[in-house]
């Protein structure tokens, strides 16, 4: 993943040690630092590819906050340093659409920057729909998603938002209003629960009224969480982010759980949920749909002459390999030394060309199997014969495969 640029402007040499030691260990930021407004000016002056920036409220060469201006000046993200705060500081800044405030009360302080930066690189991805039939409440909603990077899209109704969600089904997080013409927030909740388990969207409820039989209501119908108007920033950015981190909590176990332990690669459980899908959607469009088994050539002889852990090496790095190679389909690791290939959209003779191609580029590689270097070969078996099933699909597939086994294998046999 490449780091992102982040400008640090701190005059404090004692702070700016311990900014430098936390930020030191970061894998995903690249922060350059400044101890002045002019030299945070010339900063970025030279550099116009900064990610965010780091400021301190107060320079001696800028007293009242004018580095702030500067930063939001050029719209990078801006998080605030300052010794303390007040009501109306916090409310000019706030204002001005700054992502957030720190106080600097130590380590942990400057931890919990390096926090929101890294939730500001992953908020890029993620597609935000707020639902409110007044354009001043989107308009507001959006103002704050937007100034911590969300994707935002907006829709006046129940209606629209559906809409815009068979548009946009990557959308994993919607805010709706309660009161909304044609079709309200808890219908809106109640239709998308149909089809969306929490764990795949986010709904977050809203609404000026002000009695919790309210909030009660918008969670049994499905939202995830509430939020009353008017809501302040603070709450309005912790409330999305805990429902966000929980999602991709959610994300990374569920991920797990579709993983090979031994490669990484997917495994049979995966390939086999979405191979039947893949097969639906095909024998519904009547589109190309190819399968591929693939075993690793000469594993046997890896074990017996090389032990297991050398075996296994091996079949990290070829599995590795092909998976980068098949990355435009469903690929999977299902057996010892099995690897299945779904393919939409190819028929046998550019299934069998494609992975023949795969089987060639992997020839040319050198891999480590214990100590020494040898190159791998696969045989596989490709068909389009989709029968009754995907099982029978894979069951002609396994028949090419054994063909080119009999023809001596490193072979890539298709349908007659």
């Amino acid at each position: 993943m490449e780091r992102k640029k982040i400008i640090v402007v701190e005059d404090s040499p004692m702070v700016l040690k311990i900014i430098k030691h936390v930020l030191s260990v970061s894998e995903t930021l690249e922060p350059l630092y400044a101890n002045s407004y002019a030299a945070a000016k010339q900063l970025v002056a030279q550099h116009d590819d900064f990610f965010a920036a780091v400021v301190d409220l107060n320079l001696p060469d800028a007293p009242d906050g004018e580095v702030v201006d500067l930063m939001l000046g050029k719209h990078l993200p801006t998080i605030v340093l300052t010794g303390n705060i007040n009501e109306q500081r916090r409310e000019l800044l706030l204002e001005k659409g700054i992502v957030d405030y720190v106080v600097k009360e130590g380590k942990f302080s400057y931890v919990y920057v390096t926090k929101i930066l890294n939730r500001l690189i992953k908020n890029q991805l993620i597609k935000v729909l707020v639902v409110d039939d007044s354009a001043a409440a989107r308009k507001f909603a959006k103002n704050l998603l937007q100034a911590h990077l969300f994707k935002v899209y907006e829709a006046a109704d129940g209606v629209a938002a559906i809409k815009t969600i068979l548009a946009q089904p990557d959308i994993r997080v919607l805010l709706t209003d309660y009161h909304m013409p044609n079709m309200d927030g808890f219908e809106l909740v109640r239709n998308l629960r149909v089809k969306y388990e929490k764990s795949e969207l986010i709904v977050i409820g809203v609404s000026s009224e002000g009695n919790g039989a309210l909030s009660a209501r918008f969670i049994k119908n499905g939202a995830s969480d509430f939020l009353k108007k008017p809501y302040n920033h603070e709450e309005f950015y912790c409330r999305l982010t805990h429902n966000v981190e929980m999602l991709e909590l959610l994300e990374t176990v569920r991920d797990l759980a579709y993983r090979d332990e031994l490669t990484g690669v997917h495994n049979r459980k995966y390939f086999f949920e979405r191979g039947a899908e893949l097969y639906r959607q095909s024998t519904i469009t009547d589109g190309p749909l190819a399968v591929a088994t693939l075993n690793l050539d000469g594993m046997d002889e890896i074990s017996t002459y090389h032990g297991l852990e050398a075996s296994d090496q091996a079949l990290v790095c070829f599995a590795q390999l092909l998976a980068a190679a098949f990355k435009r389909f469903v690929f999977a690791r299902v057996g010892v030394n099995e690897f299945l290939v779904l393919m939409s959209g190819l028929d046998n003779e550019r299934a069998v060309a494609f992975v023949d191609k795969v089987r060639q580029m992997v020839l040319q590689e050198v891999f480590d199997v214990g100590t020494e270097r040898t190159r791998l070969s696969f045989s596989a078996g490709v068909s389009n014969t989709k029968g009754d099933s995907l099982d029978e699909m894979l069951a002609c597939a396994k028949s090419c495969l054994m063909r080119a086994y009999d023809a001596g294998g490193d072979l890539v046999m298709g349908d007659d």
